[in-house]
């Protein structure tokens, strides 16, 4: 089974700072404590509006991690062009309304091929690593592999939301499998907690995942390091001994 890596999302440590426009929490410090406490890589989306994480933010992320960067961005030329410079470990596409409080579904593969397609490409001239984050649906988990992205993250949000319901899991399962089988690297996120990443963290074909909010929001009644280890010992757990 493959090694399963969590990578911690600090969105929202920003997110706390901007309410005050003020100097604290600093995302970095998170960042490294999250490091500190187990995380495998450390996850930043540096969405249009910079509603959160700032540009001195991804610049100072860069320069102080010890584990890989995972920079979330829209497909913009803008985007691209930070990309490029500052060259993170990976860089995750995702889709963007400035209306949304969150990222609400899975970038659409099918429109605007030609410009994914070419933003790939140049991710790749830049040694960068590309994931799409995207719906478990068939055809655009091939439409992903088409375009040449390394790795696909599956969107969980369904699953986190009915997760007493089979069908969404069952379409993560089958997304993964499918995605293996074209030659991509598996990865999943959104609303993953300590009480629903299990089946998630038991599918074999994930490597990775990504998740934010519920740590956060740990860390204020039990701290940041300790939520992390809460959820390394969850999705640990479950990979050795899947839930039924």
């Amino acid at each position: 089974m493959t090694l399963l890596r969590l990578y911690i999302n600090i969105d929202h440590v920003a997110t706390l700072r901007q309410a005050r426009r003020t100097d604290e929490p600093d995302p970095v410090a998170a960042a490294r404590l999250c490091e500190d406490a187990g995380a495998d890589g450390i996850t930043a989306h540096l969405r249009e509006d910079r509603r959160h994480i700032q540009d001195a933010d991804v610049e100072a992320l860069r320069l102080a991690l010890r584990t890989p960067f995972n920079l979330e961005m829209a497909c913009t030329e803008e985007m691209l062009g930070i990309a490029e410079r500052l060259k993170p470990f990976q860089v995750t596409l995702v889709p963007e309304k400035r209306e949304e409080v969150t990222t609400e579904g899975g970038l659409d593969v099918t429109r605007a091929t030609d410009t994914l397609a070419a933003a790939i490409a140049r991710l790749k001239a830049a040694s960068i690593r590309t994931s799409l984050f995207i719906d478990a649906v068939p055809m655009v988990v091939e439409r992903s592999a088409w375009l040449g992205a390394n790795a696909i993250e599956l969107h969980t949000g369904a699953y986190a939301r009915y997760p007493h319901d089979e069908r969404p899991l069952a379409a993560l399962r089958d997304a993964a499998r499918q995605a293996r089988a074209l030659g991509l690297a598996v990865h999943a996120g959104h609303g993953l907690t300590v009480r629903n990443v299990g089946p998630v963290a038991a599918i074999p074909e994930v490597e990775e995942l990504n998740i934010g909010h519920s740590i956060v929001s740990r860390a204020v009644f039990a701290g940041l390091a300790a939520s992390v280890r809460e959820m390394r010992q969850a999705m640990d757990v479950a990979r050795v001994a899947p839930p039924r």
